[in-house]
């Protein structure tokens, strides 16, 4: 062993070659230490409610749905943001938000996260209203069934079905944990009329406006038919009932719950209102060595043939080089 030590002292290439090695097979390994850090954790709600197969948006030049769009925007989005932050889908329709799965690290299981949003249809709605305000209470329930806390990101078009009047709307006056929820708005501001789909997904009209009258009275607010739609459609342009982007109804809410909203036009300003948001809490968190022992390596790898005084060899190579460039002009 003493004799090995002896000979790696007078290699110093062969030393720093065998650091190289030993620092390479170390992050093989993957080795972790524990830190306190911030934790982001995040639950993405999505609205699959019928409004938002609205065609009020467009993709790539051409016009896309509300739905189609969003999906487009959660990609980019799930794509910027930072290992180590965790990710939960929501769906929500009628009164509730169903969490798929609880908060998972957005990096392991990027290819499960994109899977759920290229399966987002309407079609898994369990309720064909729209009773956004009444979902806030749903959705605190579900955020403290999480192991975990997590922050809010409510996507929506804003679209209250049945219309909000004095017998259906929830008194929020006294809720909790809402603070810190960031709501996106998606649509446009021009009114669409609202499609309607068999359960094949083909068109078969366009819901009218009787479909989101004001009713108010007891067989409104009854358990059996609350807000049901019924199943009449627009018999022309007229009687199309035309869908928009709430702006104002979804900023009066996140007003409310001490939150906030952000249009969603641009992948860029949803990331800076997230970073608004507190962290979801602050724990130790495992970090990662291993890229910083890789990167170790390849340093002590440039300088196994790196020389040991590389300005002095520097400035010889430079004497040698005139030197061997006036030679001729001697003879």
């Amino acid at each position: 062993m003493h004799k090995f030590i002896n000979y790696l002292r007078h290699r110093r290439d062969i030393a720093l070659l065998t650091a190289a090695l030993l620092l390479l097979v170390v992050s093989l390994f993957n080795p972790k230490i524990p830190i306190k850090r911030d934790i982001y954790s995040y639950i993405f709600v999505v609205d699959i409610s019928q409004s938002m197969n609205v065609m009020d948006m467009s993709l790539n030049g051409k016009p896309a749905s509300r739905l189609t769009y969003l999906q487009d925007t959660l990609h980019q989005l799930v794509g910027e943001l930072p290992c180590g932050t965790q990710i939960s889908i929501g769906v929500f329709a009628g009164v509730s938000v169903a969490a798929l799965y609880t908060p998972i690290e957005v990096c392991e299981n990027f290819d499960a996260i994109k899977d759920t949003i290229d399966h987002f249809d309407w079609r898994t709605g369990w309720s064909g209203n729209s009773r956004i305000r009444s979902s806030m209470l749903t959705l605190a329930k579900t955020i403290r069934s999480f192991s975990a806390p997590a922050q809010v990101v409510y996507f929506t078009d804003g679209e209250e079905a049945p219309k909000l009047h004095v017998f259906n709307r929830e008194d929020l006056t006294t809720f909790q944990g809402g603070e810190d929820w960031l709501f996106v708005g998606i649509g446009s501001d021009k009114g669409t009329a609202i499609p309607k789909y068999d359960a094949n997904n083909q068109l078969i009209g366009y819901w009218d406006n009787d479909s989101f009258a004001m009713q108010p009275g007891i067989a409104q607010i009854s358990e059996s038919n609350l807000g049901v739609r019924n199943d009449s459609v627009a018999g022309g342009e007229s009687d199309r009932y035309l869908s928009k982007l709430d702006e104002a109804y979804i900023k009066e809410l996140a007003g409310e719950l001490n939150g906030f909203y952000v249009r969603g036009d641009s992948v860029s300003s949803i990331l800076g209102a997230m970073q608004k948001q507190k962290p979801a809490r602050r724990d130790k968190a495992d970090f990662e060595l291993r890229w910083i022992l890789a990167a170790m390596a390849g340093v002590v790898f440039i300088l196994a043939y790196t020389p040991k005084h590389p300005i002095r060899a520097l400035r010889m190579q430079l004497a040698n080089a005139i030197i061997r460039r006036r030679r001729p002009q001697q003879h």
